[in-house]
C-alpha cells in the first residue's frame, strides 16, 4: 500500500492518523509494513482520509483522483 507515502508526503504522523481514524499508532505502522492487511472499511477509511482512490492505496493505478 501506498499508505506510508501518502503520510509522509503529507508530514502526518501515525499517531496523528490514528487518532484521527480511531485506530491505534501500533496498527497503522503494521499496515505501512505490509505486516496486516486492511480491511474494506479500513481501505475506505484511509481512502477517504487521504481523499484517493482505494486503487490508488492498493497500487492498482497511479492516478490518485477517485472516480465518481
Amino acid at each position: 500500500m501506498r499508505l506510508k507515502l501518502l503520510r509522509k508526503s503529507r508530514k502526518i504522523s501515525q499517531l496523528k492518523i490514528a487518532m484521527d481514524l480511531g485506530m491505534n499508532q501500533n496498527s497503522i505502522s503494521r499496515y505501512e509494513n505490509g505486516q496486516r492487511q486492511a480491511d474494506y472499511e479500513t481501505l475506505i477509511a484511509f481512502a477517504d482520509y487521504f481523499n484517493v482512490s482505494i486503487d490508488y492505496l492498493l497500487c492498482r493505478t497511479d492516478n490518485p483522483k477517485i472516480n465518481k
